[in-house]
């Protein structure tokens, strides 16, 4: 079914103007927070929005959460955390460098990459740092414990900030992106430069999974909630890689959902069900059900208004997404 006769969910996305490129989107609690290209924060709750000046100055360039939290990174070199209350402070600063990745856990702990340096605060305070080949493109904690992983060229460092234990690194040539554990922290997928995606199959043996293809970048991937399926952009589809045997996606093709004359750019899976939105680089989303591929329309295609960013909620009632032009908006599932 293409998008132009899909069954429409428009009728049910309360639009927003955001007043600049939405860089970052999550949700705390009941509140949606929006980090901008201009350095702001919009807090948007039953239809009432609220603008935080997080970095004055700056802009977001990276941006993460743990339900409780907005953490961003910006330009201006400082990682900052929002509240859903509006109160808005500094974390961390550096100097002369921007914050290039991010990544928090629900412990209260979190870390960020700026150059060859990652820093990692746990959740009492206790500061430990770790330098990396090249820059730390990209950070992400495990889904269990206190261990990051880390992007950079020519692989990636697992990395105990609170032990002596030395870091391990997967190696694989080439620059490697942003990074992401599975849910069951069997895999850690990498994008790449050039237009792939590399794997390392921790147990049992740090195999590798070369996930290639791709007509452009992968920046946008999202994990099922079971963890058996891996959604990516970079594509005129979303490409979806099967994880549920213990290889991984090897020797299995990837489906691909949601087929449109522009490319997906933003991904973002149902936390309890097979359901995918997908966002476009001409504005449009699509939510697609993978048992049959069916689409649901959420937002037609808008000139020069590319989807950055989008999420659900914890319980997967809302989705919230915004452009690069500065829109955005709130899709609320019918009961």
């Amino acid at each position: 079914m293409s998008s132009g006769t899909a069954p429409s969910l428009t009728q049910n996305v309360a639009p927003l103007d955001a007043g600049a490129n939405v860089t970052a989107v999550a949700w705390l609690k009941s509140t949606a927070a929006f980090g901008l290209g201009d350095g702001g924060v919009l807090l948007v709750k039953d239809g009432e929005s609220h603008r935080v000046e997080a970095h004055p100055g700056g802009g977001v360039l990276v941006a993460a959460s743990d339900g409780e939290r907005f953490v961003t990174g910006g330009d201006d070199g400082r990682v900052a955390v929002t509240g859903a209350d509006g109160s808005t402070k500094t974390l961390a600063e550096t100097k002369n460098t921007w914050i290039d990745s991010l990544a928090v856990n629900a412990g209260g702990a979190f870390a960020y990459g700026a150059g060859k340096r990652v820093v990692a605060r746990d959740d009492k305070g206790r500061e430990k740092s770790l330098e990396v080949p090249s820059a730390a493109r990209g950070l992400a904690f495990a889904p269990k414990g206190y261990r990051l992983a880390i992007s950079h060229y020519n692989g990636a460092t697992l990395w105990f900030p609170n032990t002596e234990a030395k870091p391990e690194f997967l190696e694989w040539k080439g620059s490697h992106l942003d990074v992401t554990w599975s849910p069951d922290a069997r895999f850690v997928v990498t994008s790449m430069q050039e237009n792939a995606l590399h794997g390392w199959r921790l147990i049992p043996d740090k195999g590798h999974m070369r996930m290639s293809g791709y007509p452009s970048k992968t920046r946008s991937f999202s994990w099922s909630g079971d963890g058996k399926w891996l959604a990516t952009s970079g594509a005129e589809a979303a490409i979806i890689w099967p994880f549920e045997s213990k290889e991984g996606p090897m020797g299995k093709a990837p489906r691909e959902c949601g087929v449109r004359p522009a490319k997906v750019s933003y991904v973002a899976f149902h936390p309890n069900t097979y359901v995918l939105a997908v966002g476009y680089e001409d504005g449009c989303i699509l939510l697609i059900r993978l048992n049959d591929a069916s689409e649901l329309l959420v937002r037609s295609a808008v000139k020069d208004s590319g989807i950055t960013a989008m999420t659900w909620d914890k319980g997967g009632k809302r989705l919230a997404f915004g452009c690069e032009d500065g829109q955005g908006g709130i899709l609320t599932l019918p009961a």
